[in-house]
């Protein structure tokens, strides 16, 4: 790991990175990916990531998130609901349990998915992996009491 790399990991554990970033970089994403036709996600550069459109749980609309995710090998990601080490699950994952089908923009194509809550064994593998992928998750996970939550995304 490049000493670039750990010093990103090292900020993106901080309680100051949580209350910031959840404001700043997925109006960047947002914005970016709009421009770009779907092809560049800013937050990309730190760890792999897709635009999930869910279907909200209370209004039914179609929701828009850029989230960081864990791409799997056969084509599929893991998605990990840490909302940055704050209170609360990030509204994308009861989005998800309400309504597992979605889409993911993924390298400027879209791409029709299921959600599927992780549990028992295979949420602990899943979890296992995703430390390994990007450590700080270790750190959000400390400073909750609630479970984050895992999820596997596979194409439909």
């Amino acid at each position: 790991m490049s000493p670039g790399e750990r010093l990103v990991q090292k900020v993106s554990s901080t309680r100051t990175f949580a209350r910031i970033a959840p404001h700043v970089i997925p109006a960047l994403d947002r914005a970016v990916h709009r421009v770009t036709r779907g092809k560049v996600l800013l937050s990309a550069r730190m760890l792999p990531g897709v635009i999930l459109t869910a279907t909200g749980a209370k209004s039914g609309l179609p929701r828009r998130t850029p989230l960081a995710c864990m791409p799997e090998e056969g084509g599929g990601w893991l998605l990990i609901g840490s909302n940055f080490g704050r209170p609360g699950h990030p509204a994308w994952t009861g989005n998800l349990l309400k309504h597992p089908d979605a889409e993911v923009s993924w390298r400027g194509r879209d791409i029709p998915v299921r959600a599927r809550l992780l549990e028992g064994a295979e949420r602990e593998r899943a979890w296992r992996a995703a430390l390994a992928f990007w450590p700080p998750y270790a750190a959000y996970q400390a400073r909750v009491e609630r479970e984050i939550r895992l999820f596997r995304l596979e194409r439909r």
